[in-house]
């Protein structure tokens, strides 16, 4: 199917789907950092409390914009869990 709408929606689609891997290349990079002052002072890898207001927040924020807050919850789940697994990769590098 040649579309011009279709086309332009999915190029769109393209053009989101690149910022958001930019967007998070970036965040990474900010919680990379965090993981080495945590293992620098010897504090643990996982924050709970720092999670939950995230959540509290990111909830909201997707309430607001009109997105599922429980898609929004576990999308950042997912990278809550893999930024506590650098962290934890930090902390055994700097034993």
């Amino acid at each position: 199917m040649n579309d011009p709408e279709l086309q332009h929606l999915r190029d769109s689609i393209d053009n989101i789907d690149a910022a958001l891997i930019h967007m998070l290349a970036e965040r990474f990079k900010c919680t990379q950092a965090v993981g080495r002052l945590k293992a620098d002072h010897h504090l643990p890898p996982a924050d709970p409390s720092r999670e939950a207001q995230q959540i509290a927040r990111l909830r909201a924020l997707a309430h607001e914009a009109k997105l599922d807050p429980d898609f929004a919850e576990k999308f950042l789940n997912f990278i809550v869990k893999e930024v506590i697994r650098h962290h934890e990769a930090l902390r055994a590098e700097r034993k």
